[in-house]
């Protein structure tokens, strides 16, 4: 029995015994930091949903699309069926259809001022100015591709300007078609139903046009649909036509246009000096400076799939893939790096534990398990601290206080654990190495991978270093080594002969 106790205090002695219980420890920290990253999502949550209260107000992303001219027509067809009872039998089916044509030159300027809008903690940056639509349509083709048994009404033919969300718009500063003013009305249906007489049978028919259903989707989820302005274009003819409109707009956060021109030409001119330009087409130019940015898109119709025009009611079309713009980015997203931080932190636990192991086996001092457990804590409540402080200010100044408040901390409860400031004073200067690590990694993305690997090398060649000549098997336990110890040198004197 004698023998079993000392076999037993000479095993929860050992190396072996306290490295397994470290790797339990930190097992067990994975737990709180789970919890901290639930709670990084749910903040970003919150965070989304103010900046969506925000942009609910204002008016959302600004998404365009067109103009386009909507025309209605209906389509007469023959349908012959046969019965036992009747036999063969004629029915006339007239089906409704609207055709679409595109611009044969359109002109985009955005021209716009931008600030940021808060609702506690949480901001969200707008933007507000003018959106310029110029340009041509040469309708001679579209109408000729009327076919047989399709009939078109021209009297009612429509401008349609398709927008994310009707709240953006301020006001209608300018539009004109051909040098007579536009009248334009809410929403991007022509009309919701339309009168047509027909003659034949004397009587009317109401055909119910969709909100344009073959008008391209964005593909995203942009804060509604359905918006936009229509303005009728009473003298339509198939005569080449200008138009010319100004629209006082205010959205956030994004730009995003279709290029549904034959040739699109696209400026945007904005305050802003954060942009990140995203969607099928980057601009040919670009000038970014701290005053903003201005950037300019030429497009041709030959670089996307977009038809030169099309009649609704066939196969549905998707042209998400055709929009580009610009995100109005901000450089420092405080929630993505909080997240990027907390999936590196098992390393930030073991280094510290691995350092706090090696100065109780050199120093010949052991340590009991809590000391570790606390250490630990500490490390976590460092990624606690780095989230509600980046919520208050700048990420880096948040760091900074942060791991400095850790750094002291573990620096002086090392101090405590240790002989004297000769041995404890690694702690202090490994966390340092550790945060400033971390922060290098969290602020280049690009390079994170190569400089995490290179960085996890480093330790564990530095640890493979010194403990070369330690005694793995514990046969005098911990704080018993023949392979040597710290002494005032540092850390070269590890493991000396």
């Amino acid at each position: 029995m004698e023998t079993g106790t000392k076999a037993y205090k000479k095993f929860t002695q050992g190396y072996t015994f306290k490295i397994l219980l470290l790797a339990a420890l930190v097992l067990l920290l994975l737990i709180p930091l789970g919890m901290i990253r639930g709670l990084i999502y749910e903040r970003n949550n919150t965070a989304d949903s103010a900046e969506a209260g925000i942009m609910e107000a204002w008016g959302s992303r600004l998404v365009e699309a067109g103009p386009v001219i909507a025309i209605p027509g209906m389509r007469t067809a023959e349908v012959k069926t046969k019965t036992e009872r009747d036999g063969e039998k004629v029915e006339i089916v007239k089906t409704p259809f609207t055709l679409i044509i595109t611009p044969q030159k359109l002109n985009i300027r955005a021209d716009f001022e931008t600030e940021i809008r808060r609702r506690g903690i949480f901001s969200v940056p707008l933007f507000s100015g003018v959106l310029g639509l110029s340009g041509t349509f040469n309708p001679q083709a579209a109408l000729a591709s009327v076919q047989s048994g399709e009939e078109l009404f021209l009297n009612q033919a429509e401008l349609v300007i398709a927008l994310s969300s009707q709240k953006g718009i301020r006001k209608i500063e300018a539009g004109t078609w051909n040098g007579r003013d536009l009248f334009f009305q809410p929403g991007n249906r022509g009309f919701s139903v339309v009168q047509i007489f027909n003659t034949a049978a004397n009587n009317h028919i109401y055909v119910a046009r969709d909100d344009l259903p073959d008008l391209p989707d964005s593909g995203e989820d942009y804060g509604g649909s359905g918006g936009g302005i229509h303005a009728a274009l009473d003298d339509f003819t198939d005569a080449e036509s200008l138009f010319d409109i100004s629209i006082a707009i205010q959205g956030g956060q994004s730009v995003r246009f279709l290029p549904a021109g034959q040739d699109t030409h696209v400026e945007i001119v904005t305050d802003w000096a954060s942009p990140s330009f995203q969607g099928s087409f980057l601009p040919n130019e670009s000038n970014i400076g701290e005053a903003g940015f201005d950037a300019l898109w030429d497009i041709s119709y030959l670089s996307r799939d977009i038809p030169l025009h099309w009649k609704t009611g066939g196969d549905s079309r998707e042209y998400s893939r055709s929009f580009f713009g610009v995100d109005f980015f901000r450089a420092i997203d405080a929630y993505s790096l909080n997240t990027r931080a907390v999936k590196y932190a098992i390393l930030f636990l073991v280094v510290p534990f691995l350092t706090l192991f090696l100065l109780e086996v050199f120093t010949k001092k052991r340590i009991h398990p809590v000391p570790y457990l606390l250490s630990g804590i500490a490390n976590v409540i460092f990624y606690l601290l780095l989230l509600s402080l980046s919520e208050q200010m700048e990420f880096y100044l948040a760091y900074l206080l942060a791991a400095l408040a850790v750094t002291v901390m573990m620096t002086l409860y090392s101090r405590a654990l240790l002989p004297s400031w000769n041995k404890s004073w690694y702690m202090g200067l490994v966390v340092t190495i550790s945060y400033v690590l971390l922060y290098a990694v969290l602020n280049a993305e690009s390079y994170a991978l190569l400089i995490g690997s290179i960085g996890t090398f480093l330790v564990v060649a530095l640890v493979m270093f010194i403990t070369r000549k330690l005694d793995w098997y514990g046969t005098n336990g911990i704080g018993n080594n023949s392979g040597g110890g710290l002494d005032g040198a540092g850390i070269g004197g590890i493991g000396r002969e």
